[in-house]
């Protein structure tokens, strides 16, 4: 166990009491909240995973309706689950959710399983997540540790630790494992969650309202805003899209479904190419590209719809998005192929498609010469 010199003088009790009573007068009422159903929290923390809490309420709610039970969702097919979290993105999280939620169904009765190891040994499942079911639903005193506990606790416990570095979450843990509240694990992993969110935020925490400020040791020594130590990584890789919402004369639109494995695996798009960033994109690079692609020509129309940019977490699209029609049909096994569909207007509600292209429709939506 990583040694915390902190924890040598630590109030642990009154530290637990502040914490848990704050928690229990201050906490927000969220939907995953209601009670303590370990499906629900097991879908609320993966939703919770790199999204927001105002963004996560609708989707959940939704999310609910739709898959009430950990039974529904196993059942459901995985055109409905990628709609159900359209929009929310980093698409494997639902994918790995079902397939451990299959899981369960299979080989522990439909009853999310409350031993770490078997937890642990679901798809998608970490650490954090293990943590967060079993102390939460199960109150069970494990430890979940995330970014938010990670700030919060090295400034409590001034911890310099690099919170980037993946082999760092065990001091973290270990050091929940000290002060973890057995009496209510539940109430006191949560409300470290909700302490970070709300009040012990990154860059300058709002210190006066903090109902552990007399515990907090960067606090004490006024270096509360110098941590958590996190170095900087990653190089953001730029692509340059062009996309077509295209047209047959009947008015159907082609989309087409992703491949099986990679980003935004099996999600509809509109046909899209991407380019070098040094080449000026125009339309007859498109539909160039699109005669040698699909045997097929295409027109597109002027002026370009709309310039859409999206960021990933390490990638950005620049996406340059025309409208245009299909002037020769697509032979069948072309379309069987690249895995390409004729849909009606109505029918694309009904598939899933990533943020770029929800936002290419609606600008195709809402122009006036349609």
């Amino acid at each position: 166990m990583h040694e915390i010199e902190a924890l040598d003088k630590f109030k642990i009790e009154e530290f637990q009491q502040d914490l848990i009573q704050w928690f229990e007068q201050e906490q927000r009422s969220l939907p995953w909240r209601a009670d303590r159903d370990p499906y629900k929290v097991w879908v609320s923390e993966i939703m919770l995973q790199q999204t927001r809490v105002d963004t996560v309420i609708p989707y959940f709610n939704r999310f609910m309706e739709w898959f009430p039970t950990l039974q529904d969702f196993a059942d459901a097919d995985e055109e409905k689950i990628l709609k159900a979290w359209e929009g929310l993105g980093y698409y494997s999280r639902v994918r790995n959710l079902q397939s451990a939620v299959r899981e369960v169904k299979e080989n522990y009765g439909g009853v999310v399983p409350k031993n770490h190891s078997d937890i642990i040994s679901l798809k998608g499942v970490g650490p954090y997540t293990a943590g967060a079911i079993l102390s939460i639903a199960y109150g069970i005193p494990e430890p979940a540790v995330d970014g938010n506990v990670m700030r919060v606790l090295s400034r409590i416990l001034l911890i310099k630790e690099d919170i980037a570095k993946p082999k760092t979450r065990k001091i973290f843990e270990d050091a929940v494992r000290a002060l973890i509240s057995h009496d209510n694990p539940s109430y006191f992993n949560q409300a470290l969650m909700e302490l970070g969110a709300l009040i012990c935020t990154p860059g300058t925490p709002a210190c006066m309202l903090c109902p552990v400020r007399e515990h907090c040791v960067a606090f004490a020594e006024g270096v509360q805003a110098e941590l958590p130590i996190k170095t900087k990584v990653t190089k953001t890789k730029k692509v340059k899209l062009i996309s077509g919402l295209l047209k047959d004369e009947q008015g159907r639109i082609l989309v087409q479904k992703r491949p099986e494995k990679g980003l935004l695996a099996n999600l509809w798009e509109f046909p899209s190419f991407s380019f070098d960033q040094k080449q000026s994109l125009n339309k007859n690079l498109f539909e160039d590209a699109f005669v040698i692609q699909y045997n097929s020509r295409v027109l597109l129309d002027m002026p370009k719809l709309t310039e859409i940019q999206h960021v990933f977490s390490h990638l950005v699209w620049n996406l340059s998005a025309y409208t245009g029609l299909v002037q020769e049909e697509i032979a069948p096994e072309l379309m069987e192929k690249h895995r390409l569909r004729w849909v009606t207007e109505q029918e694309m509600t009904e598939l899933a498609f990533p943020v770029p292209y929800q936002k290419m429709f609606s600008a195709y939506l809402e122009r006036d010469d349609i």
